[in-house]
């Protein structure tokens, strides 16, 4: 798990019966060390019925088995998925 930002979205008119009415977000980490800074390559995540869009900060699941525990179908090809919107981080 991590937790990133929603940076854009992906649109796509032929797709995997699987990902049927499925968003799909493009999403980078966070930089824990700056907050305010993003990390690492952009990922392709597709959202897990949370409602994210560009701007939000989100958790991140990155493993397929959860991933499709999440979207609750078994046979989707997802691995990445947004399992909810964060409100607030606080780092002591």
């Amino acid at each position: 798990m991590f937790i990133a930002k929603v940076i854009g979205n992906v649109w796509a008119t032929r797709k995997h019966s699987g990902l049927k009415n499925a968003t799909m977000l493009i999403v980078k980490a966070v930089d824990f060390s700056a907050p305010d800074k993003l990390t690492g390559e952009a990922t392709l995540a597709v959202d897990g019925n949370q409602g994210a869009g560009i701007g939000d900060t989100v958790l991140i699941v990155d493993e397929g088995g959860s991933a499709r525990k999440i979207l609750k179908n078994s046979r989707a090809p997802v691995r990445t998925v947004v399992a909810g919107i964060v409100d607030k981080v606080h780092i002591k």
